[in-house]
């Protein structure tokens, strides 16, 4: 939790000193908006990681198919990576552009999970076939 709290202390901080050091040094504020934005960027990720293993967890005790974990995995990465690059092309005044790309993502996520939708498909055959 003590990651959030920097990072978000940051980019307050930003926040404050950005409209200053746009009117004299355009290509710091910049650079500095940048860094900001990919600490944020890591902190997120950091906390995914006990996720992850959490995912790991389910999928050996569920006897799971590591391919089926694979596609969730990616799939959140996808997600989370077109909502970053989204709000930056918002930032950059090109919104139309982020939401072309959030479209994009959301068909690649559909497209990677049908093998997820023929497991649950096939499982729910296989309920009903016993009953």
């Amino acid at each position: 939790m003590d990651g959030f709290w920097k990072a978000a202390a940051a980019v307050l901080l930003v926040l404050v000193l950005l409209p200053t050091l746009e009117k004299t040094e355009k290509d710091i504020s910049t650079l500095l908006l940048l860094a900001v934005s990919c600490m944020g960027a890591a902190a997120a990720f950091a906390y995914l990681e006990p996720v992850l293993d959490l995912l790991w967890e389910l999928k050996a005790l569920g006897e799971l198919s590591g391919e089926l974990l694979k596609i969730l995995i990616k799939a959140v990465g996808i997600g989370l990576i077109a909502e970053m690059v989204g709000l930056l092309c918002a930032d950059a005044g090109k919104a139309s552009l982020g939401k072309t790309l959030q479209l994009l993502a959301s068909a690649w996520i559909l497209y990677l999970s049908i093998p997820v939708f023929r497991a649950f498909l096939t499982l729910i055959q296989e309920i009903l076939n016993q009953v």
